[in-house]
Order: structure tokens, then C-alpha cells, then sequence
């Protein structure tokens, strides 16, 4: 008898797997106030309500979706941690990685300024606590590339962290990609050496 709620679980959570990724998809193509939950049950193939059994909200949707980015950011970061890399080569590595997610579309563009969503995710746990976990590994990095004067000490390192943030929806790499004129590993190693090296010959 174990067995059958066992299946259904399983079921349930490959479904929720499936409406995550649509949903992670979607906000990367067309940003969260361009997305509907039509254009995500479209996606998936399920009903309306089959998903509301899971996310009661659009702005559900976007937080679960961000926590899968974090989680994926983490498992690089502790990636990252294994090699043999300085502080600055570690932060060098996330942004380039973060352009590279962008490029498979796998970044999911939100709002910065949007009053709900952003209470949605400061109320889920889940993101919260990702998200605070990456910005001690992050910050503890930038501090460090700062005491070996890689990073200059007299920036605020929440400033740091914040436009390595940033580099996650980066509008410059879908404009520089749209003109067709360069590579796009070439695009992304001009993006990581002016976010670290500045605009100045």
C-alpha cells in the first residue's frame, strides 16, 4: 500500500519540476511582467487548476524559479571552491558563469521594482536563505580580493556584491549578441574584463 502515495508523490513532483523549468524558461525569454500562467500551462500541458495545486500565484511561480537559479549558483560556487583559484579568479568565474546562463536562457529576468513579487520573495524561506548563503560566500570573496588589492578597498563591498548581481540580467549581452558581429565568447570575455578592469585603457 506504500508504494501508490510514493507514485503519486513522485508524479507531483515531476509535474512541479516541469512547471518550474517552463516558468524559468519563459521569465529568461520575456521577463516576469510579460509572462502569463496561461503561457505556462500552455508550456507544460496541464490545466489551470492542475497547477494551482502547487503555485496559487504568478509571483509564486518567479520565486520558485529563483530558487533553482540559486540553488544551481550555489553548486557552482562550491564548484568554484575546489579549484585552484584566488578570490578575484573565483569572482571573475561566477560573472562569466552568470553570462553563460543568460545565454542558454536559463536567467530568469525579474523586476526590480515591483512591490509584490518583491514581498513574495522576502516571505519564502527557501529563496531567503539561499540568497543570504550566496551573498556571505560572495561578500566573504570580494573581501578578500579587496585585502589582496585585487578589488579596490575603498568600494563598499555590498556595491560589489550588488554589480555581480547585476551581471545576471545584463541587458548589454542581448544587444551585443543581436548585432551578429562577434562571438559569444568573445562578448563575454569584454563583459567580464570591463566589469572588473572598468572602461579606462
Amino acid at each position: 500500500m506504500s508504494a501508490r502515495p510514493r507514485f503519486r508523490e513522485q508524479f507531483l513532483q515531476a509535474r512541479e519540476d516541469a512547471i518550474v523549468a517552463s516558468v524559468n524558461r519563459l521569465l529568461a525569454e520575456k521577463g516576469f511582467e510579460a509572462m502569463t500562467v496561461d503561457e505556462v500551462v500552455a508550456d507544460v500541458g496541464i490545466a489551470k487548476a492542475s497547477l494551482y495545486k502547487h503555485f496559487t500565484s504568478k509571483e509564486e511561480l518567479a520565486a520558485a524559479a529563483m530558487v533553482r537559479v540559486l540553488d544551481r549558483t550555489l553548486e557552482e560556487l562550491a564548484r568554484l571552491r575546489s579549484l585552484d583559484l584566488d578570490a578575484l579568479g573565483r569572482l571573475k568565474a561566477v560573472a562569466r558563469w552568470a553570462y553563460e546562463q543568460q545565454i542558454a536562457g536559463e536567467m530568469p529576468a525579474l523586476p526590480s521594482q515591483n512591490s509584490t513579487l518583491r514581498a513574495t520573495l522576502v516571505a519564502d524561506k527557501a529563496y531567503m536563505d539561499r540568497l543570504m548563503q550566496l551573498s556571505d560566500e560572495l561578500g566573504a570573496w570580494i573581501v578578500q580580493a579587496q585585502g589582496q588589492g585585487h578589488l579596490d578597498p575603498a568600494l563598499p563591498p555590498e556595491l560589489v556584491l550588488y554589480t555581480l548581481f547585476a551581471r545576471a540580467c545584463d541587458p548589454v549581452l542581448g544587444v551585443m549578441r543581436a548585432s551578429g558581429a562577434h562571438s559569444d565568447a568573445q562578448i563575454v570575455d569584454w563583459l567580464v574584463t570591463s566589469c572588473f578592469r572598468g572602461l579606462g585603457a
